[in-house]
């Protein structure tokens, strides 16, 4: 017997957030509950001190009643064994259908939780077991029609009505949280006479941080007269661990006096709520109202979480899909903009302006500023340059680095209430690590007009909270809102960051390349002044000093003085105009494109040691000529690097009887390296790094005349072809020169 309902105290919300509602220390009266230990022993520990009004017997913890002895014999010995063979876990299983005394029949429910084995005995009117075979084709009826549908709000709708369907619940809702945890309502069906909350929006505190925590553990609740008085434990501390019991998954778990105080101020007395579990998230809520107290069986209850379970799966496919589709879409945008930057040479912000329209399509914003240092470019509906560069002095001062988003930029950045209307929305990145280099991309205001079922809690002003009274619709217009920025957006951001400061890393190691080049070229450049006012003015002083020596032996007789004078005016004219052609020659490496063709290196070598025969004359020249791979090489270029190792190894063997000169090479996967030796003079490898210098000699210039420009051509050739020179000697033994040239050189 229900006892007559009184009015309940007033209740105070100022703690609804801490209050403990697994341990509500009591059960909902349509059933009962005994609580057994977990071990295996058969005696009651514990029971709802609704049995005896139930069942007609008495609870006494002291006794150490076993089942039968509270059921009967025959629901006891039923029970007994279905326990003996059954193995149960935290969500409760149905156990049978028993047959209590005089009390009528119920289904019984069993789970472990707490150290204890808990049984819930609800009453039904049936004496068979749950049938679900009239239940059954609702579900495959819902199953074909949501796989027709792609829509969320839909789907939503298709399983309102089943659900209203199978219960007889006069409204069923389904409802969507939102990231505040504000619930909105997608869809309902609801029979005439019930108030429509379609499309409103309940307020978060409606439903507190526990109870939601709740609603992922246990997936559906019943509230089946909401007008009940509770049935307290017995006693009141879990016998085993001496605490409060924790009630999380019990079926008759008693619920908050908030919450039903809630629910008549609403005009519902009975409610049901199905968890909607979308990718381990509380996604929202089937729920369910009626005017009147109402039943819902245990098979009722399990099609729909079944139907709860398959929404929830439907959504999250549906979900994924446009996921995809939308990070397919973005990602794109993505690499077009990265192909395109990491193909300019120009500056890096110059670049990045240049695609300032992508940029935009990218974030789906409508504007946008780039960031370096005392640089800012806008582009787009964005703030004005004071304006972002205080938003970005403010990002540094807050430690917003890397990557940083709000749709509501005034409420963390004051200022930006000023430009709100078409800088509501923020995204940013930092760009260097170093240095106060920034992407941002500004979103517009979105004026949101909200329907509230109610007016909300702190919106009313100061004053003590109470349970909501009113749920007529209450409209808010709220500014200062952009659209907010989807998950997938600041995930591709990160990803996008990554790539642009590789691109800027891959700037920097080519700036510091062109730094060292340019260094290398500004010493060419101080040895070719060198060269100009030292060597280059050296045969053209001899070449005035013996013309003057001419001049003034004109009117004497002696021929052979003149014709002396005359040979060393034209070899001084010769090692001017070779000094010349060198520079030129030199000049031409560094600017004259390569053209890369097969190249058969054994002829290549023989042709240069066919030009060398002016300069060997009669000297005995031995030369050994190895296997020579074929190469992809420029033929010209190549020509001349080996011309010159050749021509070099030739002048500095002619104080040798006989000259050895040979020209092998050796192959690796990546590439082959040749070698041109000689028995000559050799030189002192101390010196070695001043070998491949522009007018660097290591030996005098009486000795083995030259330019000093051979191997500054060398080397330059062989690096312009992706390949290293190298020297080995031993002074007055010969010296070893190699070149490698890549198998994979670029075309």
């Amino acid at each position: 017997m229900m006892p007559a309902a009184t009015a309940p105290p007033p209740l105070n919300l100022t703690a609804c957030d801490q209050e403990p509602i697994r341990f509500p220390g009591s059960i909902q009266p349509h059933g009962f509950l005994l609580a057994l230990p977990q071990d295996g022993a058969r005696h009651v520990l514990q029971a709802s001190a609704n049995l005896a009004q139930i069942t007609g017997v008495a609870f006494d913890p002291a006794l150490k009643q076993d089942l039968p002895a509270i059921l009967g014999e025959q629901a006891g010995a039923q029970l007994e064994a279905e326990l003996a063979h059954g193995s149960l876990g935290v969500q409760p299983t149905h156990m049978g259908t028993i047959r209590v005394a005089e009390a009528g029949y119920f289904d019984v429910l069993g789970h472990v939780h707490d150290r204890l084995l808990l049984l819930e005995f609800e009453a039904v009117s049936r004496a068979t077991p749950p049938d679900f075979r009239h239940l059954y084709p609702k579900v495959g009826n819902f199953l074909l029609k949501i796989n027709d549908v792609q829509d969320v709000v839909e789907m939503s709708l298709l399983a309102a009505r089943q659900i209203r369907d199978v219960t007889g619940f006069g409204r069923v809702m389904v409802y969507q949280f939102d990231r505040d945890g504000h619930g909105q309502v997608l869809a309902e069906s609801r029979e005439e006479g019930y108030e429509s909350y379609l499309g409103l929006r309940f307020p978060a505190t409606d439903i507190p941080r526990q109870a939601r925590e709740l609603y992922m553990l246990n997936r559906i609740r019943l509230i089946q007269d909401a007008h009940y008085t509770p049935a307290r434990l017995e006693p009141a501390m879990n016998p085993v661990t001496g605490l409060p019991n924790d009630l999380s998954y019990a079926a008759l778990r008693s619920v908050s006096p908030i919450h039903l105080q809630y629910m008549r101020n609403m005009g519902t007395l009975a409610s049901m709520s199905v968890s909607l579990i979308v990718k381990g998230q509380l996604w929202g809520l089937i729920s369910c109202h009626h005017a009147t107290p109402l039943p819902v069986a245990f098979e009722q209850r399990t099609v729909c979480e079944q139907l709860g379970q398959i929404l929830a799966l439907c959504i999250e496919s549906r979900t994924d899909a446009g996921e995809l589709q939308f990070r397919l879409e973005v990602r794109r945008t993505m690499v077009s903009m990265l192909a395109g930057l990491s193909q300019q040479n120009v500056d890096f912000a110059d670049s990045l302006c240049s695609v300032f329209p992508e940029l935009l399509r990218f974030a789906r914003a409508s504007g946008a500023a780039i960031v370096v240092g005392d640089r800012i470019m806008t582009y787009g509906n964005a703030p004005g340059e004071q304006e972002v560069g205080e938003l970005v002095q403010w990002l540094g001062a807050n430690g917003h680095g890397e990557v940083f988003h709000t749709d509501h930029l005034g409420s963390v950045h004051p200022p930006a209430q000023a430009y709100a209307r078409h800088g509501s929305g923020l995204l940013s990145m930092s760009i260097s690590r170093i240095h106060p280099h920034y992407l941002l991309w500004f979103r517009p205001e979105v004026v949101q007009t909200v329907d509230w079922a109610g007016q909300p809690q702190g919106k009313t002003g100061p004053g003590q909270l109470t349970p909501r009274s009113s749920f007529d619709s209450w409209r808010e217009t709220i500014h200062g809102i952009s659209a907010p920025w989807h998950d997938g957006e600041i995930e591709l951001a990160v990803e996008f960051r990554g790539a642009l400061l590789g691109i800027v890393l891959e700037r920097a190691e080519q700036m510091a390349e062109l730094a060292e080049e340019l260094g290398r070229i500004n010493k060419e450049l101080e040895a070719f002044s060198y060269s100009v006012s030292h060597d280059l003015r050296a045969p053209l002083r001899h070449i005035a000093g013996f013309a003057d020596l001419l001049m003034e032996t004109a009117g004497a007789e002696d021929l052979d003085k003149r014709r002396r004078f005359l040979k060393n005016i034209k070899d001084s004219a010769r090692l001017a105009g070779k000094l010349v052609d060198d520079l030129l020659s030199f000049s031409q490496m560094g600017r004259a494109a390569l053209h890369p063709s097969l190249v058969n290196m054994t002829d290549l070598v023989r042709g240069c040691i066919q030009k060398l025969g002016l300069d060997i004359r009669e000297r005995r020249v031995e030369w050994e000529i190895g296997t020579l791979p074929v190469v992809r090489a420029d033929p010209t270029f190549v020509q001349l690097a080996l011309y010159n190792l050749l021509s070099n190894a030739v002048k500095f063997t002619s104080h040798k009887e006989v000259a050895h000169i040979a020209v092998t090479a050796t192959e690796t996967a990546q590439e082959v390296v040749f070698q041109v030796s000689d028995n000559g003079a050799g030189f002192n490898m101390d010196y070695v790094h001043k070998l491949f210098g522009v007018f660097q000699r290591l030996h005098r210039m009486e000795d083995f005349p030259g330019t000093g420009i051979g191997l500054a051509n060398v080397r330059r050739i062989v690096e312009r072809h992706g390949g290293r020179v190298w020297a080995q000697s031993t002074q007055g033994a010969g010296a070893t020169f190699s070149f490698s040239i890549p198998k994979d050189i670029d075309t």
